[in-house]
């Protein structure tokens, strides 16, 4: 079996028998140090080449599942530090989750044993910009900022200094909230959900949600 260790990239061996199963706060402690190398600048230089797609070729073996926005600003393998095939991404706007990106969240837990699970909000968040402004909007447009709704009314409700902000960190806890509630989640053992929020100018994701 190959040995896992936190300063080295992923490699992933041919079967998934013969993958460790990567803990979920030892995933969760690579994500914080390749984001540190992000912020620092010490980015990592992984091999994108036909031997590491080859490698791939015969299966995928991520280590933490990233739920997160589709703005172009924030692609979670390269404010993570992390290599081809590392990260098991879902992308929606407004990190919104429904049946279907539930069911890719689900999909990887059970069949991939991902243990770690991050629900990744941004500042500036567009969809969440939506949902407070209101307004007409296209039905599916509508349809993202009607699950971003309770994040707003619990937002107002607290009257805050900027209520986009205070909109978005509550939508990240509903959003983890609704992981937490998955049958198929919360009962596979050793699955953590987290939240998390990226931040544009330092480039940091916080874990506190």
């Amino acid at each position: 079996m190959q040995t896992l260790t936190l300063s080295a990239p992923l490699l992933a061996a041919s079967t998934l028998t013969e993958y460790p199963v990567v803990p979920a706060d030892v995933a969760q402690q690579m994500l914080i140090d390749g984001n540190k190398r992000f912020v620092e600048g010490k980015l990592s230089t992984y091999d994108v080449g036909i031997g590491r797609r080859l490698q791939l070729s015969h299966g995928q073996y991520p280590f933490a599942i990233v739920i997160t926005c589709s703005d172009s600003r924030v692609p979670p393998e390269l404010i993570f530090d992390q290599a081809l095939g590392s990260i098991f991404v879902v992308r929606v706007a407004g990190n919104v989750l429904d049946a279907i990106t539930l069911g890719s969240v689900e999909y990887a837990v059970e069949h991939l044993n991902t243990k770690l699970v991050v629900v990744m909000g941004h500042e500036k968040c567009g969809a969440v910009k939506a949902a407070v402004d209101g307004g007409h909007v296209p039905p599916n447009i509508g349809a993202i900022a009607a699950k971003i709704q309770p994040a707003v009314d619990f937002a107002r409700a607290g009257n805050p200094v900027n209520i986009y902000e205070a909109a978005t960190d509550a939508h990240i806890t509903n959003m983890v909230k609704v992981l937490k509630d998955d049958q198929v989640i919360v009962t596979t053992a050793g699955v953590k959900t987290i939240g998390a929020k990226y931040h544009f100018e330092s480039g940091e994701v916080l874990f506190s949600y």
